[in-house]
Order: structure tokens, then C-alpha cells, then sequence
């Protein structure tokens, strides 16, 4: 028999030392994760032998046995499900790529409590098994597979993977206890344990030890532990708040507690019962490019799939849960879910309850509504811009933080507070809040009092294309075409400058086709200038968006450059241009200000270097 040595990763090592010396009082949850995978497994096997059945000639029942042995301190979790080969050992258990401990370790705080509710959150909750086992032996054999393969560490640095025998697919995981855990070789610790965080599970748990009777060789005792009944079809008056919330851990993989339950079963022509979840945390994998919903799909109580694309729109992909049909085929398969009528009315009618649920929790609890939506509001967006019928509901649910720092806002909320005579809903995208805070085309519109809603989402730059107006109010980027901030009429304008026309002048001739055009501006109150997308332009963040995802056609629009006549800046420059030799001697002053406004915008200049060097030539001049 060949032994293969590996090393982990360097991520998985750093966790697998905190398992290794952790103090946990929570030790207990190596059990729950351990048997949740087990059932999962079971729940796999089941699925692909819908369209194998050779899969599952030898599989038997469904079960999951937890075999306890004072005498050689061990505990063996096993189940007669999907399996791992060697290439499956090695990439679910000594690799990041499977495991998520990159995300897990960079939310490593220190605090044992926060750091274990990261442990299911993050995928990892197979190394929790180190807490208490001093070494840890994985036999397993996938289905449709003759080969086994064993799996052993100690949980310091190095696994060993050779072949092996075993009688049928599926894994066992043989734990040896340490000694400071011996508490999880008592029958009665391990039943709590099993009746608190499992009962729920629909597959058999039968606990198996040493019988009492010493003088029978090997005799063993074993009892179902579970209850075995699937929860979401018990009556909600049956079903204690702590078993909704040890279902949702089991459910979502997950650690913390569910923000909001959603429990109900629909009657009539369709018949369906549904137990979701909002979870209190983003998962791991919200922003994953995939946008894979996670809610398990069963009918008649039998696990079919949690990859079902048709059961729940991209934008809910936060909600966890079980959607359980009466009316689908046992043996459907993931091709037939697909434009499946039935299929189609659940997906309708659940995605409508989901958001009339968050519509109530929004008017009953603000507060919790609002940290719902610092979590999930940037994944719900996405509806605005993907599903038609239900834009204008998600909408009215949305929250955006504004000028008027008030906290998060509704639209209705902006529009209660428009000035009178104002029949414009400004706003401003960036890449983040305090980008859009310190942007210069606000100064203006800060000035007149005017609010401006932030946009700082990428996808608030695609809903908008979809929602021009709100309540017959238009959309208008404070970065975009001229601000009508002047209130005085075009009669009463004062004079042009001749000195500001000079050096507008000067800024077209030097910058030449790198603007689209130069004009003074009446949006900026402090910085000198800023950059403007002309009407029918491109806006400045929307372009910068497709440019970093590769998605701009041919080279990014020239901008206006717009700068502020009252800055003791472009006061200065603008005596300067009248002088002769103007546009040679304000060459590279004019360069400089537009790498100044690019900056604000948060882009670099086009020539790094030769800002530089410009910017040290005028600082050397300055001190002559």
C-alpha cells in the first residue's frame, strides 16, 4: 500500500493551528457540522441516482451512524452517501479552493466567540474537528467508484492519502479523542448534543456503543437519536424558536442567527411548503460571479437538488431554506425543473411573499430593516434592473444614504424633502460612500441646499438605465451635463471675464482633444475644477465600471473640464493668461489641473511620470 504525503496550504495550516489549540466552550459543533455533511452527502447520492440508478444498487438506506469506543477513545461518524475519491480528499479537505479559509482567515478578529460563529459562515466546518481530536482518519469511497481511500492528520501541517478497502460508497470519519474532550465519549453528552443541533435531520442518527453486559464480547447497544421528522412540515406552533434557528444552521451551513423566518404552506392548485431564512450575515459567497441561489429544493420530503436556478430569482440569493413541492415528480431531473410550469408559479408566488415580508419589515422595524439592507441591499438591487414586474416594489424598498445625512432614506423620503419648484431627483455615483462624499460637483448643489442621493453600488449604474424617472420625477447625475444651480437669470449674468475667457482659451489650446470642451462651472464652490460627462455622454462611474471589467468599446470620452472662476487658483492663472506667451508658460499648469480633477475622480493621471515631474518643477519654481 502506497502513502502519499501532503502538505496544506499555507491558509488551511493557520486554521488548522487555531483548531488545534482553541479553548472553545463551543467545542460541541464539530458533531453538528460533521453530521450535517453527512446528510448532505446522503441528500447527493439520492439526487444522482435519480439518473443513475446504478449509483445506488448497494447503497441501501440512508443512514448515519455515530459509533462511540471508550476503550480506544474514538467516535466514528459514518454515512452511506455520495463518497470522495483521492482527488476529492485533497481539494475538500487540503485546499482553500474548496475550504474558503483565505475569506475566513482575513475575518479572523481574535474574539473566540466571533471567530467560531465564522466557522460554518466560511465552509471550513470540517477542521473544527480538531478542537477535540487529536488525529483524524477519513475512509471513503465515492459511488460508482471500486477504489477507497484513507485520509489522515494529525491537524499540524501534513495529511497522508493511500488506498484502501470499504464495503460500499460513502465516508466514515474516525475521531481520536484528546484527552481534555473526553466529555464527547459519554452516550448521554452525545445524545444532548444530537437532540439540540440534529434532530431535525430526516435520515435515521443511530448512536452506537458498548453494550453494559462486560461479559458479552462486542456487544453493542444502538438507539435512533433524531426525531427524523423534516421540520418545515411540522405546524408552526409545534416548532420552538431554537429548533427554527439550529435548522437554519444546518440548512445554510451557517453560525449565525436568522435575521427573519419565513414559514408557511401554500394550498390550492399547487401545493408547497416553504421555510426560508434571511440570515443576520452575508454569506461568503454573495458576491460569487456565479449568483447561485442556495435554497434547497424537495419534493414529497426527498432532497432533489440546491441548485436549482428556476426556484428563486439571483437578486434573493442571500435566502436560505427548503421549498418542498406535493406536485413535482419524484424523479424530475435538473434539465425538466427548467421552464417547468410548476415550477414557474412557485418561483412567482415565494418571490412575492419574500418581498412582501421585507416590504412589512421595513414599515414594522426601521432599525432592523436598515441593517438587513447594509447587508442584502446591494444584491436585492439587481432586481430593479432584471425583473420587470417587480422593479417598482423592490424599489420602494430600497434605502440610499444622501446628503442630507439622515441615515439611509427612501426615495419617498427624498422626495418629501425636495425644495420647492425642484422637479429633479439628483444623485451621484462612486465607488464607495466616502468617495462620493468628498466628490467636487457636489459643492454646488451642497450650497443651494440642494440633496443629492449616493450611489454606491456598481449596480445602481444599471437600474438606473431601466428606471429613468420616480413618481414622474427624473434621474440627473450631479457629474453630468450642466448644473442648473445659477439662479439668475440669463439678463442678469454679470459680464464674461476677459481674463477666465483667456484661460479657457489657454486650457483648450494646451489640453486639446484630452477635454471635450472648458467651461466655467456653477457646481464648484471650493475645488478649482472637476470633470463633468457632457449630456449625452457616457456618466464618469459607469464608464470606469466597464472599463475594469473589460466591456468599453474603443477608448474612454473625452470630459468637460469645468473650473471654478472665484478660486484663488484660477483667479491667479487667469491673470497669467492675458500676459504673452501664455500657452507656453501655463503648459504645464493647464496638464496639472487636469491630473487634479482626474485624481478627484478617483482615476490616475494618463502619465504618472510626467505629473510628477511637472508637479516637482512648478514646486521647485515656486521657492525661487
Amino acid at each position: 500500500m502506497t502513502t502519499e504525503k501532503h502538505g496544506f496550504e499555507a491558509e488551511v495550516s493557520r486554521l488548522l493551528h487555531m483548531m488545534v489549540h482553541s479553548v472553545y466552550s463551543e467545542r460541541e459543533i464539530f458533531l453538528r457540522e460533521l453530521i450535517s455533511n453527512a446528510s448532505d452527502a446522503c441528500d447527493k447520492l439520492r439526487y444522482e441516482g435519480l439518473t443513475n440508478a446504478d449509483l445506488l444498487k448497494d447503497a441501501g438506506d440512508f443512514a448515519i451512524d455515530i459509533r462511540l469506543d471508550k476503550d480506544t477513545k474514538t467516535l466514528t461518524i459514518s454515512d452511506n452517501g455520495i463518497g470522495m475519491n483521492k482527488d476529492d480528499l485533497i481539494s475538500h479537505l487540503g485546499t482553500i479552493a474548496r475550504s474558503g479559509t483565505s475569506a475566513f482567515m482575513e475575518n479572523i478578529s481574535g474574539d473566540a466567540q466571533k471567530d467560531v460563529n465564522l466557522i460554518g459562515q466560511f465552509g471550513v466546518g470540517f477542521y473544527s474537528v480538531f478542537m477535540v481530536a487529536d488525529k483524524v482518519e477519513v475512509l471513503s469511497r465515492k459511488a460508482g467508484e471500486e477504489a477507497a481511500w484513507l485520509w489522515a492528520s494529525d491537524g499540524i501541517g501534513e495529511y497522508t492519502i493511500s488506498s484502501a478497502e470499504k464495503a460500499g460508497s460513502g465516508t466514515s470519519i474516525m475521531l481520536h479523542i484528546k484527552d481534555d474532550a473526553d466529555e464527547f465519549l459519554e452516550v448521554y453528552r452525545l445524545k444532548n448534543i444530537i437532540k439540540t443541533y440534529s434532530d431535525h435531520i430526516t435520515l435515521p442518527i443511530t448512536l452506537i456503543s458498548k453494550s453494559k453486559d462486560e461479559e458479552a464480547e462486542d456487544a453493542e447497544t444502538s438507539e435512533k437519536v433524531n426525531d427524523g421528522t423534516a421540520l418545515w412540515a411540522r405546524p408552526k406552533s409545534e416548532i420552538t424558536e431554537d429548533q427554527y434557528k439550529e435548522f437554519y444552521h444546518h440548512v445554510g451551513h451557517a453560525y449565525d442567527d436568522p435575521a427573519t423566518t419565513i414559514h408557511y404552506r401554500a394550498e390550492g392548485k399547487i401545493e408547497y411548503t416553504v421555510l426560508l431564512y434571511i440570515p443576520s450575515q452575508q454569506p461568503m459567497d454573495l458576491f460569487d460571479p456565479a449568483r447561485k441561489t442556495k435554497v434547497k429544493l424537495y419534493v414529497k420530503r426527498v432532497f432533489i437538488t440546491d441548485d436549482c436556478e428556476d426556484l428563486l430569482p439571483s437578486y434573493l440569493r442571500f435566502m436560505r431554506g427548503v421549498v418542498d413541492s406535493e406536485d413535482l415528480p419524484l424523479n424530475i431531473s435538473r434539465e425538466m425543473l427548467q421552464n417547468n410550469p410548476v415550477m414557474r408559479s412557485i418561483k412567482n408566488a415565494v418571490t412575492k411573499r419574500i418581498l412582501n415580508e421585507l416590504e412589512k419589515k421595513a414599515d414594522k422595524d426601521s432599525d432592523g430593516y436598515n441593517e438587513f439592507w447594509k447587508a442584502f441591499g446591494p444584491v436585492l438591487k439587481e432586481g430593479i434592473y432584471e425583473d420587470f414586474e417587480r422593479r417598482d416594489q423592490i424599489l420602494k424598498i430600497s434605502r440610499f444614504e444622501t446628503t442630507a445625512d439622515k441615515g439611509l432614506s427612501t426615495l419617498d423620503d427624498y422626495l418629501s424633502r425636495m425644495n420647492e419648484g425642484q422637479d429633479t431627483i439628483y444623485y451621484i455615483t462612486a465607488d464607495s460612500l466616502d468617495a462620493a462624499k468628498r466628490s467636487p460637483q457636489l459643492e454646488g448643489f451642497k450650497a443651494k441646499d440642494i440633496e443629492v442621493l449616493y450611489f454606491t453600488d456598481p449596480v445602481d449604474e444599471f437600474w438606473l438605465q431601466m428606471m429613468p424617472e420616480y413618481e414622474g420625477k427624473k434621474f440627473a447625475s450631479v457629474t453630468r451635463g450642466s448644473a442648473d444651480l445659477d439662479e439668475k437669470k440669463d439678463d442678469e449674468k454679470q459680464e464674461n471675464n476677459p481674463e477666465l475667457d483667456a484661460l479657457i482659451g489657454v486650457l483648450k489650446t494646451n489640453l486639446g482633444e484630452a477635454v471635450k470642451d472648458v467651461r466655467v462651472s456653477n457646481r464648484l464652490t471650493d475645488s478649482a475644477v472637476c470633470l463633468v460627462a457632457d449630456d449625452n455622454d457616457m456618466d464618469i462611474h459607469m464608464e470606469r465600471i466597464l472599463k475594469m471589467h473589460n466591456k468599453l468599446d474603443g477608448a474612454a470620452s473625452a470630459r468637460v473640464m469645468e473650473i471654478n472662476g472665484e478660486n484663488p487658483l484660477i483667479k491667479a492663472l487667469s491673470e497669467q493668461a492675458t500676459k504673452d506667451g501664455s500657452v507656453d508658460a501655463l503648459k504645464d499648469a493647464s496638464q496639472i489641473l487636469l491630473d487634479q480633477a482626474k485624481i478627484m475622480e478617483g482615476d490616475l493621471p494618463d502619465d504618472p511620470v510626467g505629473f510628477a515631474s511637472r508637479l516637482s518643477a512648478i514646486m521647485t519654481n515656486s521657492f525661487k
